[in-house]
């Protein structure tokens, strides 16, 4: 008896003792947030404890006697009792990741480890730790997403640096180089690869153009103070193999999130071919086109020159204006062409005549000037219009055909005759009518009782007034034709004077004077009303009307009504601004650059449509094209008259329209008058063409005519 009392007792002291043991195993195991899932030999489930049942989504019945693997997700399982049946045939531990799927669909990533429990070597079960990893699993994939959209980032970075036009180099604080693009490769020499780690002042080498000695690295400016800074003018890369090239632009430092600066970034690009069509633009600007000799523009500096050497040497200057006798006989019988070559034949024998102190200027058409610095007497300048004379007497071989021209020349001297270009210009002018009406081929010195020239600009002055209120005037219309199509898409209105003695006058021997006593205002203002009423009317009789454009002097775009007088010619005759459009010099937009834009913006608001004209002939920063709203290039005919056989002007022709192409301007070339011509223009893509070979300008009668019947009557 009391040895099974013992053992009663000691039974259930042990089994009190296990089941305190469980209770504080099962405390321990629901206070753990690793889920614990227990199976026995069989793997059927004995135990899991809460953290598992919250991250399964099961209850224990659910659990209990079920295999561990009831829970993962379909996409996973395959997969996990793979792994599973590897461990367990190398007896290896157990470990995976995978999905759980709760019953409301929402999926739980967990982390499995597995053990076995042995009783000595005996297995009795397994063991299974579930870790939720889902909040890791997200972070992950953020990673991942960020990392995708960070390579993207560089690779959109990568492909825009190498794709651009421009040079782009980087290098850390140090100098030293750390990326080339692709056109930094080339226009430096230096791979990427052989560059990477070398001073930029290897890589990047800089000169003066002037002084020839190295020039401050922008780069390392930028770093040190910490801002942008420009590449010094006239700054030129010595590539690797020795070449140069003129470049430009400007280099800025490289900042982390922070602020600090880890670099610099340099951007460049070769100038050579913008500098050279600047610098020929320039030529062009200060020197006749045809001839190659200075402009009144370069003269009028030369002059002031001339006048400050001649006060301290106490000389005087000489102005000979000079205008070929019967000229237009020869032009007009022979041809542009033969004139042309005719013109350039006399500029090289006045050169011939001169002094290299001296200036030959082509004033226009067939009038020279030429200035005389530092002469001792009036008599010198008579001997060098006899020397001129005298050069002259030698026919000119041209084409075949042996031309004789001769001087009407007016000599005017500073300070006598005035102290500036322009009145001695006026004087020299002056004294050359009166050389030409005393018979031709002679020189006269001004005096001040010749006031021919005052006497003539009085009476067409007063003959302008009587001719607007009289209403003498009229428009012809000379077509624009589209190169590709052959189709007719505007026309351009030219002011004629039907002067009741005269005849019909043409606007270069009456618009300068109009200009210059601001008759030029309401004469423009009828051109605009009349042409504006024309087109509505073809547009009222059932016609295909097109554009129509009209020349606008300076003093019209200057007038402080110009605006709303235009506005009130489109109300009046009810034409669609866009069936007008005015074409500007380049001069009169770059006299004010601010003010040209302002009103430039105000047409376009209207609707009108604008045009550049006598394009290449002015001396305009050719960056302001993209400033102002412009739909249009007009070519100058000077340019288009020999492009079939100059290949100065051919190429300035094709840099034009390359240049119209790029901006997204139109752009048409005045003048053309031969196949050649317009088959050269229509091998450029030259837009549209204008000239005698497809019509002269014509009434409009004549001009409705066409647009009834088409190209057919061109």
């Amino acid at each position: 008896m009391p040895r099974a009392l013992r053992y009663v007792i000691e039974r259930k002291t042990a089994r009190g003792a296990l089941q305190s043991s469980e209770e504080r195993f099962r405390a321990m195991s629901d206070a753990s947030p690793l889920g614990i899932f227990v199976s026995d030999t069989e793997g059927s489930c004995i135990y899991t404890n809460a953290a598992y049942r919250t991250i399964s989504g099961l209850n224990l019945e659910e659990t209990l006697g079920t295999n561990w693997s009831m829970a993962i997700h379909p996409e996973d399982r395959e997969r996990v009792l793979a792994e599973w049946r590897v461990a367990a045939r190398d007896q290896a531990p157990f470990q995976t990741e995978f999905r759980f799927l709760q019953k409301d669909e929402r999926i739980v990533w967990t982390r499995v480890n597995s053990a076995a429990i042995l009783d000595g070597k005996k297995w009795l079960g397994l063991v299974q730790t579930v870790e939720d990893i889902t909040g890791r699993k997200a972070a992950e994939f953020t990673l991942r997403v960020a990392e995708e959209n960070l390579f993207m980032e560089k690779e959109r970075a990568q492909v825009t640096l190498n794709s651009i036009g421009d040079a782009v180099l980087t290098t850390d604080t140090l100098g030293n180089v750390t990326y080339l693009n692709r056109v930094a490769e080339t226009m430096t020499g230096w791979s990427h690869d052989e560059a990477l780690g070398r001073p930029i002042a290897a890589v990047f080498t800089i000169v003066d153009s002037t002084t020839r000695l190295a020039a401050a690295n922008p780069m390392l400016r930028a770093i040190e103070e910490n801002t942008a800074m420009e590449l010094a003018a006239d700054t030129v890369l010595v590539r690797r193999d020795g070449s140069e090239s003129p470049i430009e632009d400007s280099a800025a430092p490289i900042h982390n999130r922070d602020g600090q600066v880890t670099g610099a970034v340099i951007v460049f690009r070769d100038v050579s071919e913008s500098r050279a069509m600047a610098l020929e633009m320039a030529h062009l600007a200060q020197h006749d086109f045809l001839t190659g000799l200075p402009n009144r523009l370069l003269l009028t500096e030369r002059f002031s020159h001339a006048i400050g050497l001649a006060q301290r040497h106490k000389k005087q200057v000489g102005l000979l204006f000079l205008d070929l006798d019967n000229f237009k006989h020869i032009n007009d019988s022979l041809g542009h062409a033969v004139g042309d070559r005719l013109l350039q034949s006399v500029a090289n024998r006045l050169m011939e005549c001169v002094r290299t102190t001296d200036t030959v200027c082509r004033q226009g058409g067939d009038e020279f000037v030429i200035l005389l610095a530092e002469i001792g007497q009036p008599q010198d300048a008579a001997h060098v219009a006899e020397t001129l004379r005298a050069a002259l007497d030698i026919p000119h071989l041209i084409g075949g055909h042996e031309l004789h021209v001769t001087l009407s020349i007016g000599i005017s001297i500073f300070p006598d005759d005035g102290i500036d270009v322009v009145t001695l210009m006026q004087n020299a002018d002056t004294a050359m009518y009166h050389a030409k009406a005393s018979g031709r081929n002679n020189y006269q010195f001004f005096r001040a009782d010749m006031n021919t020239r005052a006497v003539r600009r009085l009476f067409i002055e007063s003959s302008l007034r009587r001719a607007l209120k009289q209403s003498e005037f009229l428009l012809h219309y000379q077509p624009k034709i589209d190169l590709a199509s052959g189709a007719m898409t505007g026309a351009e209105a030219l002011l004629r004077w039907q002067d009741p003695d005269l005849g019909l006058v043409y606007p270069a021997q009456f618009v300068p004077i109009a200009e210059d006593n601001g008759l030029i205002v309401p004469v423009g203002r009828w051109v605009l009303r009349e042409a504006c009423r024309q087109v509505q009317a073809w547009l009222d009789a059932g016609l295909r009307a097109v554009p129509v454009s009209i020349n606008i002097s300076a003093v019209e775009f200057r007038h402080e009504g110009f605006l709303e007088g235009l506005a009130q010619i489109l109300k009046e005759t009810g034409l669609a601004p866009h069936y007008l459009e005015l074409e500007l010099t380049e001069s009169i937009l770059m006299h004010d650059v601010e003010s040209s834009a302002s009103v430039l913006e105000a047409l376009k608001a209207m609707g009108v449509q604008l045009a550049i004209d006598d394009f290449g002939t002015g001396y305009s920063s050719l960056s302001y094209l993209k400033r102002f709203p412009i739909d249009t290039l007009k070519i100058d005919q000077s340019f288009v008259r020999d492009i079939a056989t100059d290949a100065d002007d051919a190429t300035i022709v094709a840099a034009v329209i390359g240049m119209g192409r790029n901006l997204k301007q139109r752009v048409i070339a005045e003048g053309v008058e031969t196949t050649e011509q317009l088959e050269f223009l229509q091998a450029r893509n030259c837009d549209e063409g204008q000239g005698f070979h497809f019509s002269h300008p014509v009434s409009a009668e004549d001009f409705a005519r066409l647009l009834d019947t088409g190209n057919d009557a061109l």
